[in-house]
């Protein structure tokens, strides 16, 4: 039921702007394709693998591919006529034996034209299709077991990260998490992965603060957890991160090995890891496209915003960040059953009525999205080295997620962002939240905020706030707005930025049938 009274013609006038905001940025992504777009599609179409025998270390055939055909004959047309004519012209088993051939120095790329131009093509879409077909079956496989074992019994599901840089460790602990009560097992990158174009190959045992994201460790830990769900009698759901300079790819290799959410910001990459504005909007789209396809949540990353900026004066710029992210995943197909919006839990404890006004921006987004799986991020930015001051602080985070209907509760650690948790700050931690979600129940039926109270006048504020911003940056354009700081106080220019140099203007007869697709054309 509906607490806060919001205006239906504000929430509609929000909706609107953040429509009419986003409009220039769609037609820009659709102008345009990126190596990590082309590699994506290629992966897509069969090719695994990696060069073991380049000097600097593995290079994934992918880009041993894509990179050839750019220096040959471009990107404009798109990666698949020249590599599908190739694979006819050189009499090829693979995309593999292409991908060695290239790497050999046997093949000279060309686009074809006329009749070779349509056979390239046709072989092209069979091939994506088919790698659709097994994104398909995997989203087939997990409505099946989730039938059969079934979901959490309760919301918010509980969320946990594992981070120990090697994919063997992280399994042993993502398995004793789920028996101790983890609903989703998050799989934290390893440090600056996000950052690297290209995705490493294998499974791996030496990321930093984290395990790198492969397309091997996804099968290891979706594996992994497929036997605990059944131990538990639940479906135990895995996460990872589409973000950086091979979100597509990370996207693809999500729905290839059926990871079951991802974190995937339209401007996180942009804000938080200098990336190129319009590489992180062209690769969001077609990102957001495949986990559509594959049945994938999504994550977003409001809650970054709010440790660069204050989370009281800063509020509304979540809510038009959320507002921008649903507009977004609507154009890409993404429903709202699959758009878990963030938010966080980031005011600083000192603040009077700092809880109240949680709740009201807890709220704010529960009713503005009611058919999302919010996330709902834990307090760091304010967590000390004083443990007990934190641990109740996650505890009142995790009243907050109860009281407002959170889908998916992020577990806070009373460490987090101190130390590297230890294990036994995570078990007190899911202690914490079994304790609140049980000791509460249902504790929301009976919540209802004053009409005229803090609470609902907060959320009224924050929103007619958030509708001013959003008319300002349908005013000056969106990329003129991240550009002058207007998301957490992070400049971001439209020209600059990390991964510019992979970002390709299509020609006419560009083709991609990922694309097309993932378009259901």
């Amino acid at each position: 039921m509906p607490l806060l009274d919001l205006d239906p013609a504000v929430v509609s006038r929000a909706r609107d702007l953040a429509a009419r905001a986003a409009e220039p940025v769609v037609s820009l992504a659709r102008a345009h394709t990126t190596v990590a777009v082309e590699r994506a599609t290629l992966r897509l179409a069969g090719i695994t693998g990696a060069d073991t025998a380049h000097r600097a270390g593995d290079v994934p055939w992918v880009n041993r591919v894509v990179d050839t055909v750019r220096e040959h004959c471009g990107l404009e047309h798109g990666v698949v006529l020249p590599v599908f004519h190739a694979l006819r012209e050189h009499d090829l088993g693979s995309l593999t034996d292409l991908a060695e051939a290239t790497a050999a120095g046997q093949v000279r790329f060309t686009l074809p034209t006329g009749a070779a131009a349509t056979r390239a093509g046709k072989a092209a879409r069979a091939a994506v299709a088919k790698g659709l077909r097994t994104v398909d079956r995997n989203r087939a496989t997990r409505d099946k077991l989730v039938a059969r074992l079934g979901d959490p019994p309760r919301r918010p599901w509980i969320y946990l990260i594992v981070a120990t840089g090697d994919i063997d460790e992280d399994v042993v602990q993502a398995a004793n998490a789920a028996r101790a009560g983890a609903d989703v097992i998050a799989v934290i990158r390893s440090t600056g992965q996000s950052l690297l174009d290209y995705v490493p190959e294998g499974a791996t045992h030496h990321g930093f603060a984290g395990t790198y994201a492969t397309q091997e460790n996804f099968r290891i830990m979706r594996a992994a957890m497929d036997e605990v769900s059944r131990e538990v009698g639940r479906y135990v759901r895995v996460t990872n991160y589409a973000s950086g300079l091979c979100m597509p790819e990370i996207a693809v290799l999500a729905g290839l090995e059926r990871l079951d959410m991802m974190l995937n910001d339209s401007m996180y990459g942009i804000l938080f890891r200098d990336i190129n504005p319009i590489r992180t909007f062209v690769d969001q789209r077609f990102s957001r496209q495949v986990h559509a396809r594959a049945g994938i949540i999504i994550n977003t990353g409001e809650d970054n915003y709010l440790t660069t900026d204050d989370a009281v004066d800063a509020a509304h710029t979540v809510t038009v960040s959320q507002l921008l992210n649903e507009r977004f995943a609507h154009e890409a197909g993404l429903p709202d059953e699959l758009l878990g919006l963030g938010h966080a839990f980031e005011i600083n404890p000192g603040v009077p009525d700092s809880f109240r006004l949680e709740l009201a921006h807890a709220l704010l987004a529960r009713e503005l999205f009611p058919d999302a799986p919010l996330k709902w991020m834990p307090p760091t930015k304010h967590m000390t080295g004083n443990v007990f001051d934190g641990y109740l602080l996650d505890g009142f985070f995790n009243l907050a997620g109860v009281l407002t209907g959170q889908s998916i509760l992020l577990v806070g650690m009373m460490t987090e962002a101190v130390v590297t948790p230890f294990l036994s700050d995570r078990d007190l931690a899911l202690a914490n939240v079994r304790y609140v979600l049980e000791a509460a129940g249902t504790l929301a039926e009976d919540f209802r905020p004053a009409p005229d109270g803090l609470i609902v006048k907060r959320a009224h504020q924050v929103l007619g706030e958030a509708v001013d911003l959003l008319e300002r940056v349908v005013d000056d354009g969106l990329l003129t707005a991240i550009g002058r700081g207007t998301f957490g106080l992070m400049k971001r220019p439209a020209d600059r930025g990390k991964g510019a140099v992979g970002v390709v203007e299509k020609a006419e007869g560009y083709l991609n049938p990922a694309t097309t697709l993932l378009d259901g054309e």
